[in-house]
């Protein structure tokens, strides 16, 4: 059984990076290089990076701020925002990126799915599906960074992709996103029971909890966040000790201590008094990371 996955998503507008409230309040949080080298230090498994601006300027990402990340990033990255050609793919493969996910011109164009799965693989699409839940309880898919309205069904739609040879499914819930009230589980759920390609867990992570929720109730391959890992000190480290505490099999880094780290019911970690820290066995060569 494979692994499970955590992995960061990080979102660049106006050339910062960005933490993003409900796909419509952008609160910048400072240049790329340093969010990504905090990241790949820090015990993540992969990166996802979109360019919010890219599709509405009808461009793919700068060529200055891909070169920066793969310079930095040595982690299977992904690149999305506004990539509507196979020469975009290319480009962007050729130039670092491991793969690409798609949205709004998967939407517009799905027998693109298709063309680059046969020219990269499948495991090089990852389809970007962000939706919300409508007030009359329907559940529809939008594109364009949650603008526009597609009258797709989130489930009808992943399985969709997945005949046509998408690799992976980032399923973002729009109404949780910022949110900090934890992925939306039946969705979630109901997509992953659905399909046989890995879903990606998306939006609404406010408390390390919500990442085993995200596993163990809605049955995602794996979580992913934004927003958490920029405001709580080794955030990613602290992810993964809750994920392994819940009994669930994550890959783990050599240099982090990751028994030392308790949480109340709601998630928050509680930090050890100098009693407590005097009772924690570390390893010779293990770094007490708290």
């Amino acid at each position: 059984m494979q692994k499970v996955r955590l992995i960061a998503s990080l979102m660049i507008k106006d050339g910062l990076i960005v933490q993003c409230v409900g796909f419509n309040k952008y609160f910048p949080i400072g240049r790329p290089r340093f969010p990504i080298e905090f990241l790949v230090k820090w015990d993540v498994d992969e990166i996802i990076f979109i360019d919010i601006d890219a599709t509405s300027q009808k461009r793919i990402i700068q060529p200055q701020i891909l070169e920066q990340l793969t310079k930095s990033c040595f982690l299977p990255l992904t690149i999305g925002g506004g990539i509507s050609s196979i020469e975009d793919v290319r480009f962007l493969t050729k130039n670092g990126a491991d793969k690409v996910s798609l949205n709004t011109h998967a939407i517009r164009e799905p027998k693109m799915i298709s063309e680059i799965a046969d020219s990269f693989g499948s495991q090089c699409v990852v389809i970007s599906i962000d939706y919300k839940v409508e007030k009359d309880g329907r559940t529809q898919v939008y594109s364009n960074s949650g603008k526009i309205p597609t009258g797709l069904n989130p489930v009808e739609w992943a399985l969709k992709v997945e005949s046509l040879g998408a690799g992976e499914i980032l399923l973002t819930s729009i109404d949780r996103d910022g949110s900090k009230k934890g992925y939306d589980i039946d969705i979630i759920k109901q997509v992953s029971e659905e399909v046989s390609i890995p879903v990606i867990a998306n939006g609404g992570v406010g408390s390390f909890h919500h990442f085993a929720e995200g596993i163990k109730k809605a049955k995602a391959s794996a979580v992913c966040a934004a927003n958490i890992f920029h405001h709580v000190e080794h955030s990613t480290i602290i992810a993964k000790a809750c994920l392994k505490q819940s009994n669930i099999d994550v890959r783990l880094v050599s240099d982090a201590n990751y028994t030392s780290r308790n949480f109340d019911e709601n998630g928050r970690l509680i930090m050890l008094n100098e009693q407590q820290l005097k009772k924690v066995d570390l390893k010779p060569g293990k770094k007490d990371i708290l």
